[in-house]
């Protein structure tokens, strides 16, 4: 198989976790960010559905899984598209996202996420390794406007 051929995509599906920050800028809001050993990189939570699995409970399963807090799901926030070149081939992702508060949860380090940290979401931007992450947190940010974060981003 060469990088040209075609592959079908990867479909993951992720979240912008937020809660509100107790002091800061930008409103009070934090998101989540995950860092991944395997990859060295600082992303936001996602991941692949498991088979049959409606695509709000994998987005669920998968922020839970990478960051062991549990959230109240709110606006979908669109999808993103990548390419990643996994063993010489191009293999499309395309990634589906909501807006997530955290409503309780301690993050416990993994072999596949080995820290997480808060940030607002200037150093988020900043501190994203990925252009489409980056691209999904401006729309989070602009889903934000001047409303109150729970107000704005319920689904």
């Amino acid at each position: 198989m060469s990088a040209r051929d075609p592959v079908s995509a990867a479909l993951l599906r992720a979240g912008v976790v937020w809660r509100r920050a107790e002091s800061g800028p930008e409103g009070g809001v934090e998101v989540v960010l995950v860092h991944r050993p395997r990859y060295d990189d600082w992303s936001l939570p996602k991941g692949k559905l498991a088979a049959g699995e409606p695509e709000v409970e994998g987005a669920v399963r998968e922020v839970l899984e990478e960051t062991d807090y549990h959230v109240r799901v709110g606006r979908p926030l669109g999808e993103t598209r990548y390419d990643k070149l996994i063993g010489g081939v191009t293999r499309p992702k395309v990634v589906r996202w909501w807006a997530m508060e955290a409503t309780s949860g301690a993050f416990t380090p993994t072999s596949e996420v080995d820290d997480m940290r808060w940030s607002p979401l200037a150093e988020a931007e900043r501190l994203l390794t990925r252009d489409a992450d980056r691209e999904l947190l401006r729309r989070f940010a602009a889903c934000l406007g001047s409303a109150e974060p729970g107000a704005a981003l319920e689904g």
